[in-house]
């Protein structure tokens, strides 16, 4: 599974973590039933404190999208799939409600506003970093850590 960790973004760390662990759960990077790295393992992979991935740890069970399993660690819930899908879709509508309302308040049209957002998905063209992939490490200027098998919290 691949994080992007960004220090200096403006989201806590935890909170990344979250985002990337249920948009990771939504595209089904992460299925039911299977094991997260352990907060040692992921903190130490990250570079970052372990009790901030244990922090994010305890928002996903909260928000029920993990479980803990005795002795083998945190497991995506079932369940957690479409909750995740909900979260995501929720969030990115939000998230571009906002800017679209900065666009039209700041005075371009919504000819102007389809002309920007056509243009800009052209330019991207699938070509993105996502949990589960990473078409172009080269270009990535934040803190990258791919994980393709996730072991049991130790």
């Amino acid at each position: 599974m691949f994080f992007s960790i960004d220090p200096s973004g403006g989201v806590a760390i935890y909170e990344q973590i979250v985002r990337q662990v249920k948009f990771a759960i939504a595209e089904q990077t992460l299925r039911p039933g299977q094991l997260l790295p352990s907060v040692r393992a992921l903190s130490h992979q990250l570079a970052i404190n372990p009790n901030t991935v244990a922090r994010a740890y305890l928002q996903l069970q909260a928000d029920g999208v993990l479980e803990s399993l005795r002795g083998r660690g945190l497991a995506v819930c079932n369940g957690a799939t479409s909750q995740c899908r909900t979260y995501r879709q929720s969030l990115m509508a939000d998230r571009i409600g906002m800017v679209l309302g900065e666009a039209l308040h700041g005075g371009l049209t919504t000819d102007e506003v389809r002309e920007i957002v056509d243009t800009k998905l052209l330019l991207l063209g699938g070509n993105v970093n996502t949990v589960s992939h990473q078409p172009n490490e080269s270009s990535n200027q934040s803190t990258n850590t791919s994980h393709s098998s996730p072991e049991a919290n130790s």
